[in-house]
């Protein structure tokens, strides 16, 4: 007699299966996803340990037993000569290295073995497999369930990058084989999903999930027009069947690849261990956001292909391959509330109030909701559950509400037709998106330029927190900024919570701050569309305030990178006279600027040169990096132009990286900026 499994262990089986059966069918038929790709592999992996622990409940239509989906309806089905097979994950090192111990265990070497791998890039994307004979493609398939796909050969036609016949390219390139299935991952590019959800949106169409969804659905399209209306990409990876030429490892059909025009991703890497292979997966994490595409993870595979044939494959995945997946940057949670935010500027911005979710790591609790014409065009309505994204240091965002899930207790939101924090009539200029609050003096704007002005790169005050700044307008002790600097420490002992060290540590502060440098100045004062590196520009240009805040839109205009709007921002703000009350006050309590035109030294090593810099430096932070090239007679700016000389790459670069390679803008490590600064 078979043991007794626990009836509740047979439902939860049961269900697992009926979820992941859903998802597959949203997932692969629909291409609209309604869980995130983690919460997909928790069910998957919850639902194998318990077959690995009840083996008799293992049916032959559990979805653990395949790979993906049947083909949609309306294309023509496609048997792969030799199966694609998905891969197991891997959410960790340890399980890295388990999979390292099993490849030596089935191969027989011992445990100190060294076992040579390729390691790639996990592309978010849609497999595919190509087949070409004599070098003419005649066939192009998905992935399907890995033994039947559907067949897109001329949505695959569209495709520019995938060539429609293979030729020889160089002179050491083999022979075009007489058949070879080449597989690949169809994707779509960070920039043109965006430009198609906005042209989704604005047609009153759900947006894509994510750029490996808008891949799905544009190669699955019955028309091939649409699907060439749609910058699709490949990155091309292995081989199934192949007739006439043998490979003898998987670095040399990727070092072949090229040679025969299929294009690979050049990020691939050949490793001589897993640890190696481990260092890779970090390092690619840290590249992540300056891709111009999304990655989940890495592929590691063993190099040899005779020991493929050795460690054979388990039901539905290669003994020989892995995916070291990254952290997740999506997850599907529930709107609590939406309320909104008023900025220094006025801009009121609506925030979704979450359940508290786990993202790459960090507990999300709010996320931005942009503006009304977004919440409108999305339909998004407090109680949804939603889909959440956060990529890097990016606030948290909605990507998409999840329509399926909704009950019908779930409440429009209304956008305020008035400051919700002072009640003035909120005004839209035409053109922007944005509400705005017309009052200066409206409480949460003058919080917010309190902050700004005391921040660590602007005036650099100690101690002013939110808090503080709250309790001192709450109190009517700060109508404006230049009120700080006219309080004394019996002042703030009226404070909640000061006593008078703590009292005086805050004006001893605030004293400290009044000698500064022309650029902090300017940027502590909040100028519309003038940010750190914009505010050390000016300052390096006009050398004093008063020649600033004299000059006219032409003059600042016929600065390098400045336009009309900025040009136009900053003169309405000198003109402003609420403002030239507020620096009157500021200059007269004392506010004194160093000398920078001493400071700079007679030899402008940089002089003529503009550079940018993105991401994380090591020796230095990237206004100090910014302030080193001023002092040099160089010129730092936020933006990324045909005016730049160098970008300055550090850890975790952004889409400047992407834009300065397209523009074809020199880009230099921080260690030769170190040296081109010392030489």
């Amino acid at each position: 007699m078979g043991r007794e499994i626990p009836k509740e262990i047979i439902e939860r089986v049961k269900k697992l299966r009926e979820e992941i059966d859903y998802h597959n069918y949203r997932y692969y038929i629909l291409n609209a996803p309604v869980i995130s790709d983690a919460e997909y592999d928790a069910l998957m992996r919850e639902l194998k340990e318990l077959e690995a622990k009840y083996p008799e409940l293992i049916t032959p239509d559990s979805p653990t037993q395949r790979v993906g989906f049947k083909p949609q309806e309306g294309f023509k089905e496609v048997s792969h000569a030799e199966p694609m097979l998905s891969l197991d994950d891997a959410m960790n090192e340890d399980e890295v290295f388990e999979f390292d111990k099993r490849v030596k265990k089935f191969l027989g070497l011992p445990e100190d073995a060294e076992i040579e791998y390729t390691v790639e890039p996990k592309i978010d994307g849609l497999a595919v497999e190509i087949i070409y004979e004599n070098g003419l493609l005649v066939l192009g398939s998905t992935r399907g369930d890995g033994y039947v796909g559907e067949d897109v050969t001329a949505n695959i036609k569209t495709i520019k990058t995938i060539p429609l016949r293979l030729r020889r390219f160089t002179e050491d390139a083999p022979e075009i084989p007489r058949r070879i299935d080449v597989r690949g991952e169809v994707y779509m590019t960070k920039e043109e999903f965006k430009r198609l959800n906005e042209e989704r949106i604005q047609k009153g169409e759900m947006p894509f999930a994510n750029p490996r969804n808008a891949a799905a659905g544009s190669l699955r399209q019955l028309d091939p027009s649409i699907t060439a209306k749609r910058k699709l990409d490949v990155f091309f990876y292995g081989v199934g069947k192949v007739e006439g030429y043998e490979f003898k490892t998987q670095w040399e059909i990727l070092q072949t690849f090229p040679k025969w025009g299929l294009k690979i991703n050049p990020l691939a890497k050949l490793v001589k261990n897993i640890k190696e292979a481990i260092h890779y997966h970090h390092e690619l994490e840290e590249k992540r956001e300056s891709l111009d595409y999304e990655i989940d993870g890495i592929v590691i595979k063993v190099n040899r292909l005779d020991y493929w044939a050795k460690l054979g494959t388990k039901a539905r995945s290669p003994r020989y391959a892995i995916a070291y997946k990254f952290k997740p940057t999506q997850a599907t949670t529930q709107i609590l509330d939406i309320v909104v935010q008023v900025g220094r500027t006025g801009a009121v911005t609506p925030v979704a109030i979450l359940k508290p979710v786990q993202i790459g790591g960090v507990t999300v609790e709010r996320a931005t909701l942009h503006n009304e014409d977004f919440i409108k065009n999305l339909d998004i309505r407090i109680g949804d559950w939603v889909l959440v994204q956060r990529a890097g240091d990016v606030i948290p965002e909605i990507v998409m509400p999840i329509k399926e899930k909704r009950t019908g207790k779930e409440k429009e939101f209304k956008f305020p037709t008035h400051c919700p924090i002072c009640g003035s009539k909120l005004i839209k200029k035409p053109g922007e998106a944005v509400w705005r609050c017309p009052n200066k003096n409206c409480f949460a704007q003058l919080v917010r330029k309190i902050l700004h002005f005391a921040s660590r790169n602007a005036m650099n005050i100690e101690g002013l927190g939110e808090k503080v700044a709250r309790d001192l307008v709450d109190k009517g002790m700060v109508q404006n900024v230049a009120d700080l600097y006219y309080l004394k420490v019996p002042d703030f002992l009226k404070l909640p919570g000061f006593a008078y060290k703590k009292a005086k540590n805050l004006y001893d502060a605030i004293q400290k701050s009044k000698r500064t440098t022309l650029g902090r100045f300017l940027y502590a004062l909040g100028i519309r569309h003038v940010g750190e590196a914009m505010a050390q520009l000016l300052a390096e240009r006009f050398r004093s305030l008063e020649k600033l805040s004299q000059a006219s839109i032409q003059d600042l205009m016929s600065i390098p990178g400045i336009g009309y709007e900025v040009a136009k921002s900053i003169v309405d703000f000198f003109k402003n006279e609420e403002n030239q009350k507020v620096i009157e006050r500021l200059l007269k309590a004392g506010i004194t600027f160093e000398n920078e035109e001493k400071e700079k030294p007679k030899e402008a090593k940089l002089k003529g040169l503009t550079f940018v810099f993105t991401g994380a430096l090591k020796t230095m932070t990237r206004e100090e990096a910014k302030r080193k090239v001023i002092e040099l007679g160089g010129r730092a700016t936020d933006s990324v132009s045909r005016n730049v000389d160098y970008v300055v790459v550090g850890e975790k670069p952004g889409s400047k990286l992407k834009k300065a390679r397209a523009l074809g803008i020199k880009t230099i490590t921080e260690e030769e900026f170190l040296k081109l600064i010392e030489d």
